[in-house]
């Protein structure tokens, strides 16, 4: 399948096995784009001399930094390199399914037709809670202040999305300087400050697995309250969520 008006745009970062992995799938599944960015984030060197195999391998447009400057720059590096209308955008640690081509061929023709469509996502670790029909496969996020499930901050989410490519000028750029949570948090906020419009797929775990490694573990880390199941915790912490989401949705400054 072929999406000429697509740009694969990944971001990469001390994962070259896992990039590896997510090329040679999307080369198994005859994908095939109107151009492949990478966006590395100063990995290290022996991830560095890896990434110069496999752009002479693959034929990607490898984007580099000397140093790590964080997530937000990362993306917006990425980005700013894409030249085609829309971008897909995958972390390298995802592997698509056999089943994402035909989504993937009519989500861009949802989008091509409804010019009000800024994104359309394909993963998620929980449900979007507020869907509008739309049709077998999809529905449309809304977000209604008044809704109680904190999720609704995560109409824009990093996982991976087809997207128009001048996301940025509408929304903003990527807050840089800051840890990734905090600059994906950002994001979600201008996202839906700036009227985000996008469609969610249901069936969310058909599409892609995420895969991280013994040897190439995620990069990602969390505080532990963050993340912890004690149910007095949790309440307390959904209970934070709600309260401080509400209030940067109508205070923070995009």
């Amino acid at each position: 399948m072929e999406f000429p008006n697509v740009t694969l745009l990944i971001t990469h970062y001390n994962r070259s096995q896992s990039l590896e992995q997510l090329l040679t799938t999307i080369n198994a599944l005859q994908l095939s784009f109107g151009d492949i960015v990478v966006s590395d984030d100063g990995s290290a060197a022996k991830h560095a001399r890896a990434l110069t195999a496999l752009e002479k391998k693959f034929g990607f447009r490898l984007i580099t930094t000397p140093v790590n400057k964080g997530l937000g720059h990362n993306l917006n590096k990425g980005q700013d390199a894409v030249r085609t209308p829309y971008t897909l955008y995958v972390q390298e640690d995802f592997i698509p399914h056999e089943a994402f081509g035909p989504i993937l061929e009519k989500s861009l023709s949802i989008m091509e037709k409804r010019s009000d469509l800024d994104i359309v996502r394909y993963y998620a670790y929980l449900p979007f809670p507020y869907l509008k029909p739309f049709d077998e496969n999809f529905g449309e996020m809304f977000v209604p202040l008044s809704g109680i499930h904190y999720t609704k901050i995560y109409a824009y989410s990093d996982h991976p999305h087809l997207r128009r490519s001048d996301f940025l000028t509408k929304f903003g750029r990527y807050a840089e300087g800051l840890k990734g949570d905090r600059t994906e948090y950002k994001m979600c906020i201008s996202f839906i400050q700036c009227g985000g419009k996008g469609l969610f797929y249901r069936d969310f775990k058909r599409l892609f697995t995420q895969a991280n490694s013994i040897s190439e573990p995620s990069t990602m880390h969390r505080v532990a309250w963050r993340q912890s199941k004690n149910l007095l915790i949790s309440v307390a912490r959904d209970f934070y969520r709600q309260i401080k989401y509400n209030l940067d949705i109508l205070f923070m400054r995009p």
